[in-house]
């Protein structure tokens, strides 16, 4: 399916424009990383530690009634959230308690609706310790990956596209971060879900422009290596967009209709899939084009 036809855009051309907004998302990216290094962005219990509960009323139940209810009863600290689908109540509360937090919950709203009965449908506990290590091994893990990354391009193609990848990967990753951490968005183990799932995706697009910058290398070695990358991202530049619309409105979908516990998830997926096509273009591909240029401009002269 061809979408735009033959097209001769200068993507090469356009790079210290993107270099420079790829620059200012990284680096507000990399603040984000800091801040959940260290525990200080808006952390989901799995990272944290608290409990997270979601209950069922039979009635109806506003956020602003459960509130009042649970500051009556010495629950001051709590983040809730309206299912809206079924009376359904989502209680969150970071950190460690005093007590047993769940009892505490289902107490105060046992005695402040007392006509309004409820089920408790999942309750999860984790404790500060585990959150903390579990955010530890996180960071590593992602670590980890963007390591393996560069290996295979490396092997797959060439170090210089092994480095082009894995900084456009990086790039993906940090946008994210940037936008989550903007937003005041909880950082959470579904949350990393969709950032190792869009550098999977990510590499997987850019893998194709590269599939077919090393084809009109090897055909045009002589050619100006800015035209030659241009005209292989110009190539491949309707399948890219096909893809990349196909996935974003599967993401779509989960955002619209997927309920408010894979909220934030899809949306993470729906950033990194626009992040991760306009990263492929415009700064996997001009990265290798440089260090490809300067390659050829240091290749020793046969005599």
């Amino acid at each position: 399916m061809e979408l735009l036809g033959k097209t001769r855009i200068d993507f090469i051309g356009m790079r210290n424009i993107s270099f420079i907004i790829s620059a200012i998302i990284s680096i507000i990216g990399i603040i984000g990383v800091i801040q959940v290094g260290r525990g200080a962005a808006n952390m989901g219990i799995d990272f944290s530690g608290g409990t997270a509960m979601q209950l069922k009323f039979s009635k109806p139940i506003s956020i602003a009634d459960a509130r009042v209810a649970l500051h009556k009863n010495g629950i001051a600290k709590a983040d809730l959230q309206e299912i809206k689908d079924g009376n359904k109540l989502l209680v969150k509360m970071a950190g460690a308690a005093v007590g047993k937090p769940s009892e505490m919950v289902q107490t105060a709203f046992k005695k402040e609706f007392a006509d309004n009965a409820f089920t408790v449908e999942s309750s999860t506990e984790i404790g500060p310790s585990i959150g903390d290590k579990l955010r530890k091994d996180t960071l590593v893990a992602s670590v980890l990956a963007m390591l393996g990354i560069i290996l295979y391009i490396a092997w797959r193609f060439d170090f210089k596209f092994g480095v082009g990848a894995t900084l456009a990967t990086m790039h993906d990753c940090l946008a994210m971060f940037a936008v989550f951490y903007l937003m005041n968005k909880e950082i959470n183990l579904l949350f990393i879900t969709a950032v190792l799932t869009i550098a999977g995706y990510s590499l997987t697009d850019t893998v194709v422009v590269f599939d077919r910058i090393r084809e009109n290398l090897h055909k045009n070695l002589k050619g100006a290596m800015n035209t030659i990358f241009n005209d292989s991202i110009n190539e491949v530049l309707s399948r890219t967009i096909v893809t990349s619309l196909t996935v974003f409105l599967a993401a779509a979908s989960l955002f619209l209709f997927g309920g408010e516990v894979i909220h934030d998830f899809s949306l993470a997926l729906l950033i990194g899939v626009l992040v991760g096509t306009y990263s492929s273009v415009f700064v996997a591909s001009p990265i290798v084009a440089i260090l490809e240029n300067r390659a050829l401009v240091n290749k020793p002269k046969v005599a």
